[in-house]
């Protein structure tokens, strides 16, 4: 590393996903025909009464500085899809942010000391742990296993809580696994946070809109009214409204939680984009009939991809209760040879594989904290997820058992 360059870089790496991103359009650009699970991002357009929402703002000159919390009808409009999950929030204790992953940035970097530690359960999307790693936190991490659905237990919660804890993560629905914390559980969780007063809880609610099989949201604020002043609920835009490129993300919490946030963010990016912000008071507030007609199309592939991943070879997941990922254990391939006589020991080498092989291109599990698993995103068209699973199977059908 470049001795001009901060220290704090030396353990903090490029998010995987966009880095997976990046890869698969080099691979295009060189006239390869790449089959990509990988990227969360919605294939849906963005509903059209937000652009019309957004263009209308852009004609009507609504193009200059903002307060940095937000502009007072995307804040109430906030409040108020909040209130739809039980979430009561004053007028202070609402923020707007450039994304979910910058509130969660701002959060750490306004409550993280150097050798503070944060609670950030595996499998856990990728950026967490880093954020935390890049504000001098030290990250704790225990493993939540495939048969307790890859959810945190109290035990294990309580194991890893100590004097130094200042945050505990936690996401559900959950990238990358697709787990769905049912209102007991979260329940069960606040009653171990009762015994440390001074840890906090982010609950990254950004799948909210993305739960099958009928399945309820329960927040985790809703769950643990008795933890309310110590709860950040960070949700946004991208993932339900296909509007991961407007960055616009949005966070309920105590106000002086959300003061501290605030005042990071006027030395950062001042304000979010004033035509983001519009277009989210249009997605927030206008029909919201996408949500349900996407839910039922994401929950088809969900199934159909699942379906496909199990009758591979070496390869088998359970079905995700939300997101749009299925979280496949492959560690069965492990110890088979190439053609080209290689031996597939890792989750990073079955990954390079079928990129290599089958033009396919997938997330390896250690990216979460969870080596041999691969990370599918069913967030493309059922003729990819055919396609893909297809030109897996046969990747797997040229391998040889050592």
């Amino acid at each position: 590393m470049n001795r001009l360059l901060s220290k704090r870089l030396n353990g903090v790496a490029a998010s995987k996903s966009m880095a997976a991103l990046t890869e698969v359009a080099r691979l295009r650009a060189q006239g390869h025909e790449v089959l990509s699970l990988t990227i969360g991002e919605p294939d849906f357009p963005t509903p059209p009464h937000v652009i019309e929402a957004a263009i209308d703002a852009l004609r009507r000159g609504e193009t200059g500085y903002r307060p940095t919390n937000g502009v007072p009808q995307l804040r109430k409009a906030v409040r108020e899809r909040f209130a739809d999950s039980g979430l009561v929030y004053g007028e202070a204790e609402i923020t707007i942010g450039a994304g979910a992953k910058q509130l969660i940035f701002a959060a750490f970097a306004a409550t993280v000391d150097d050798g503070d530690e944060i609670i950030v359960p595996a499998p856990y999307w990728v950026s967490y742990p880093d954020i935390g790693t890049l504000l001098g936190a030290k990250i704790v991490s225990p493993s939540c296993l495939a048969q307790d659905g890859f959810k945190l237990r109290p035990r294990q919660l309580e194991a890893a809580l100590t004097s130094k804890t200042r945050w505990l993560v936690l996401n559900s629905p959950n990238n990358p696994t697709g787990a769905v914390y049912a209102p007991d559980e979260l329940a069960a969780l606040g009653e171990v946070l009762q015994r440390f007063p001074d840890c906090l809880v982010l609950s990254d609610e950004i799948y909210q809109h993305l739960i099958y099989d009928e399945q309820p949201f329960t927040a985790f604020a809703t769950a643990n009214p008795a933890l309310r002043q110590r709860v950040l609920t960070v949700n946004g835009v991208s993932k339900a409204y296909s509007m991961t490129g407007f960055r616009l993300g949005y966070a309920g919490g105590p106000s002086w939680l959300i003061a501290g946030i605030n005042t990071i963010l006027t030395q950062d990016t001042t304000c979010p984009s004033s035509i983001s912000q519009l277009a989210a008071v249009a997605a927030l507030n206008g029909d919201q009939s996408s949500l349900a007609a996407n839910r039922k199309a994401y929950q088809a592939r969900r199934d159909r991809l699942v379906s496909s991943v199990n009758q591979i070879s070496g390869m088998k997941c359970g079905t995700p209760g939300g997101a749009f990922y299925v979280f496949a254990s492959i560690a069965d391939l492990f110890g088979s040879q190439t053609p080209a006589r290689q031996i597939l020991d890792t989750d990073t080498a079955v990954s390079t594989y079928f990129l290599t092989q089958a033009r396919v291109a997938t997330l390896p599990g250690s990216a979460f904290g969870a080596p041999g698993y691969l990370r599918f995103s069913f967030a493309t068209s059922m003729e990819t997820i055919d396609r893909a699973c297809e030109a897996m199977a046969m990747a797997v059908g040229g391998l040889g058992l050592t």
